[in-house]
């Protein structure tokens, strides 16, 4: 039966549902301060700046930062069974989900905000992913170690895109979003027509931004012509030691297994002293494990080593979360240590889709109930199709090298008696911003596999 609005006559009716059509893909075209979104070449961008002072208080970031390193060991729980070795960054995971989830409406926005801890209300959310990425940005950089002298060098580059079909509608409130908080626009490809081509202009651009170290984030099966949109997150961190380890002494050492057998491993032995700038080993002890963390060149990040003891790493992981690590970290305190620990490296490659809805948000990924209306007002049916992240670290005498990428898939429909420190054993560890706590990677060691 059909029912007829008192007072308005059937040629009204649609004459009225016309213009509210014409209204909305109107909205989709024009910015929320009715100024239209700016084209130029193949990228889709608001006209507003970024916002470089977002106002925030600084307890508000530390909750930011505790929320994001609460989901990172959630999801180390989730996925530290996929191989010996662990490693990946869930700050860059946490980014290209903050992005999508912009756009999350309904109970696909509830089941994200809970399995993310995204603990505030969207416009404070994103102004506060804004004011972290800042803050990282501001930390002092050296661009390559040809650059400076005795191998004083840190880089860390963070980059956010975002790639979408040429031809699909997206709301002005969404690209104003990703323009004032992330610096991102869209970057216009054809999935549709060309998905190979669109996969490897994706793929190029993560080179680029990770120096080469993540050559090919998305797969040919990851992407095809019903792809709508991909949201991506690269980061690549290259720093060296503050107390630098003498690669003249690094000898072979035994490293025990979980299992109980040994294997035989480059241990290496750092020079002795502080840094240049006064940077000194930290260590804590507590029950079941030593803790040491090795500041790398600047003071301001640094690779903290949780070590188990021996025979009990896997009830000792079991338990892990952000609480105990916010413990250790509290317990830090200066000591002189003879160090080892050994040259180490790691690739790892994850779809996290499953990992992610048994967290807890299920409907992102249900082409029938995902709701991310708040991209394109709902015309697209888009759900997540794929959260593909991949992550690279070497480690040596010199310092550090890491980097990793993440992908968002949217489909449509210190005469002293020093303790010693041995890392030969199963350890986890993680880089982090000292002034934040913000974990920029974290990982695991059961099995060292040198980098050559």
């Amino acid at each position: 039966m059909n029912t007829i609005l008192p007072g308005f006559k059937p040629g009204v009716i649609c004459l009225l549902m016309s213009l509210a059509l014409v209204f909305f893909f109107s909205a989709c075209r024009q910015g929320s301060n009715g100024v239209s979104p700016v084209r130029n070449g193949n990228e889709l961008k608001s006209p507003l700046a970024r916002d470089t002072s977002p106002a925030y208080s600084e307890n508000e970031l530390r909750q930011l930062v505790s929320n994001n390193n609460t989901f990172a060991f959630e999801l180390y729980q989730m996925i530290k069974d996929k191989a010996d070795n662990l490693f990946f960054s869930p700050y860059s995971i946490t980014v290209a989900l903050a992005m999508t989830y912009a756009g999350a409406r309904s109970q696909t926005e509830t089941q994200m905000a809970a399995t993310l801890h995204f603990n505030f209300p969207q416009d404070k959310l994103h102004s506060l992913f804004n004011a972290l990425d800042l803050e990282l940005a501001n930390r002092k950089q050296s661009e390559t170690k040809e650059d400076d002298e005795g191998g004083k060098y840190l880089k860390l580059n963070i980059a956010n895109a975002i790639w979408a079909q040429e031809d699909h509608p997206f709301l002005d409130e969404y690209l104003d979003i990703l323009a004032i908080n992330y610096g991102a626009g869209i970057w216009l490809v054809d999935f549709k027509s060309n998905p190979e081509q669109a996969r490897l202009t994706i793929n190029d651009w993560v080179a680029r931004q990770t120096e080469n170290k993540i050559t090919d984030l998305l797969e040919e099966s990851q992407i095809d012509r019903f792809t709508r949109l991909v949201l991506t997150n690269a980061i690549y961190f290259n720093a060296a030691w503050a107390i630098p380890f003498n690669e003249e002494v690094t000898y072979d050492g035994d490293f025990y297994l979980s299992n109980g057998s040994t294997i035989t491993v480059p241990m290496m032995i750092p020079q002795e002293g502080s840094g240049e700038n006064g940077e000194i080993y930290t260590t804590a002890e507590g029950p079941g494990y030593q803790a040491v963390e090795l500041p790398y060149y600047g003071g301001e990040f640094s690779m903290l080593i949780v070590i188990p003891d021996q025979g009990t790493f896997a009830t000792f992981e079991q338990n892990l979360d952000y609480s105990l690590i916010e413990e250790i970290v509290n317990n830090l305190r200066g000591e002189d240590i003879t160090l080892r620990m050994p040259k180490f490296g790691c690739e790892s490659e994850f779809d996290l889709a499953n990992a992610l809805a048994g967290m807890g948000m299920p409907d992102a990924f249900n082409s029938n109930l995902a709701d991310f209306s708040g991209i394109d007002g709902g015309v697209g049916g888009l759900y997540i199709g794929a959260v593909v992240h991949n992550a690279f670290i070497t480690v040596d005498e010199a310092g550090t090298e890491a980097a990793a990428a993440t992908a968002v898939v949217v489909f449509g429909v210190g005469v002293r008696n020093p303790r010693e420190i041995i890392i030969n054993r199963p350890f986890i560890y993680m880089i982090r911003d000292m002034k934040t706590n913000t974990i920029l990677f974290l990982g695991r060691v059961k099995k060292p596999i040198p980098q050559t």
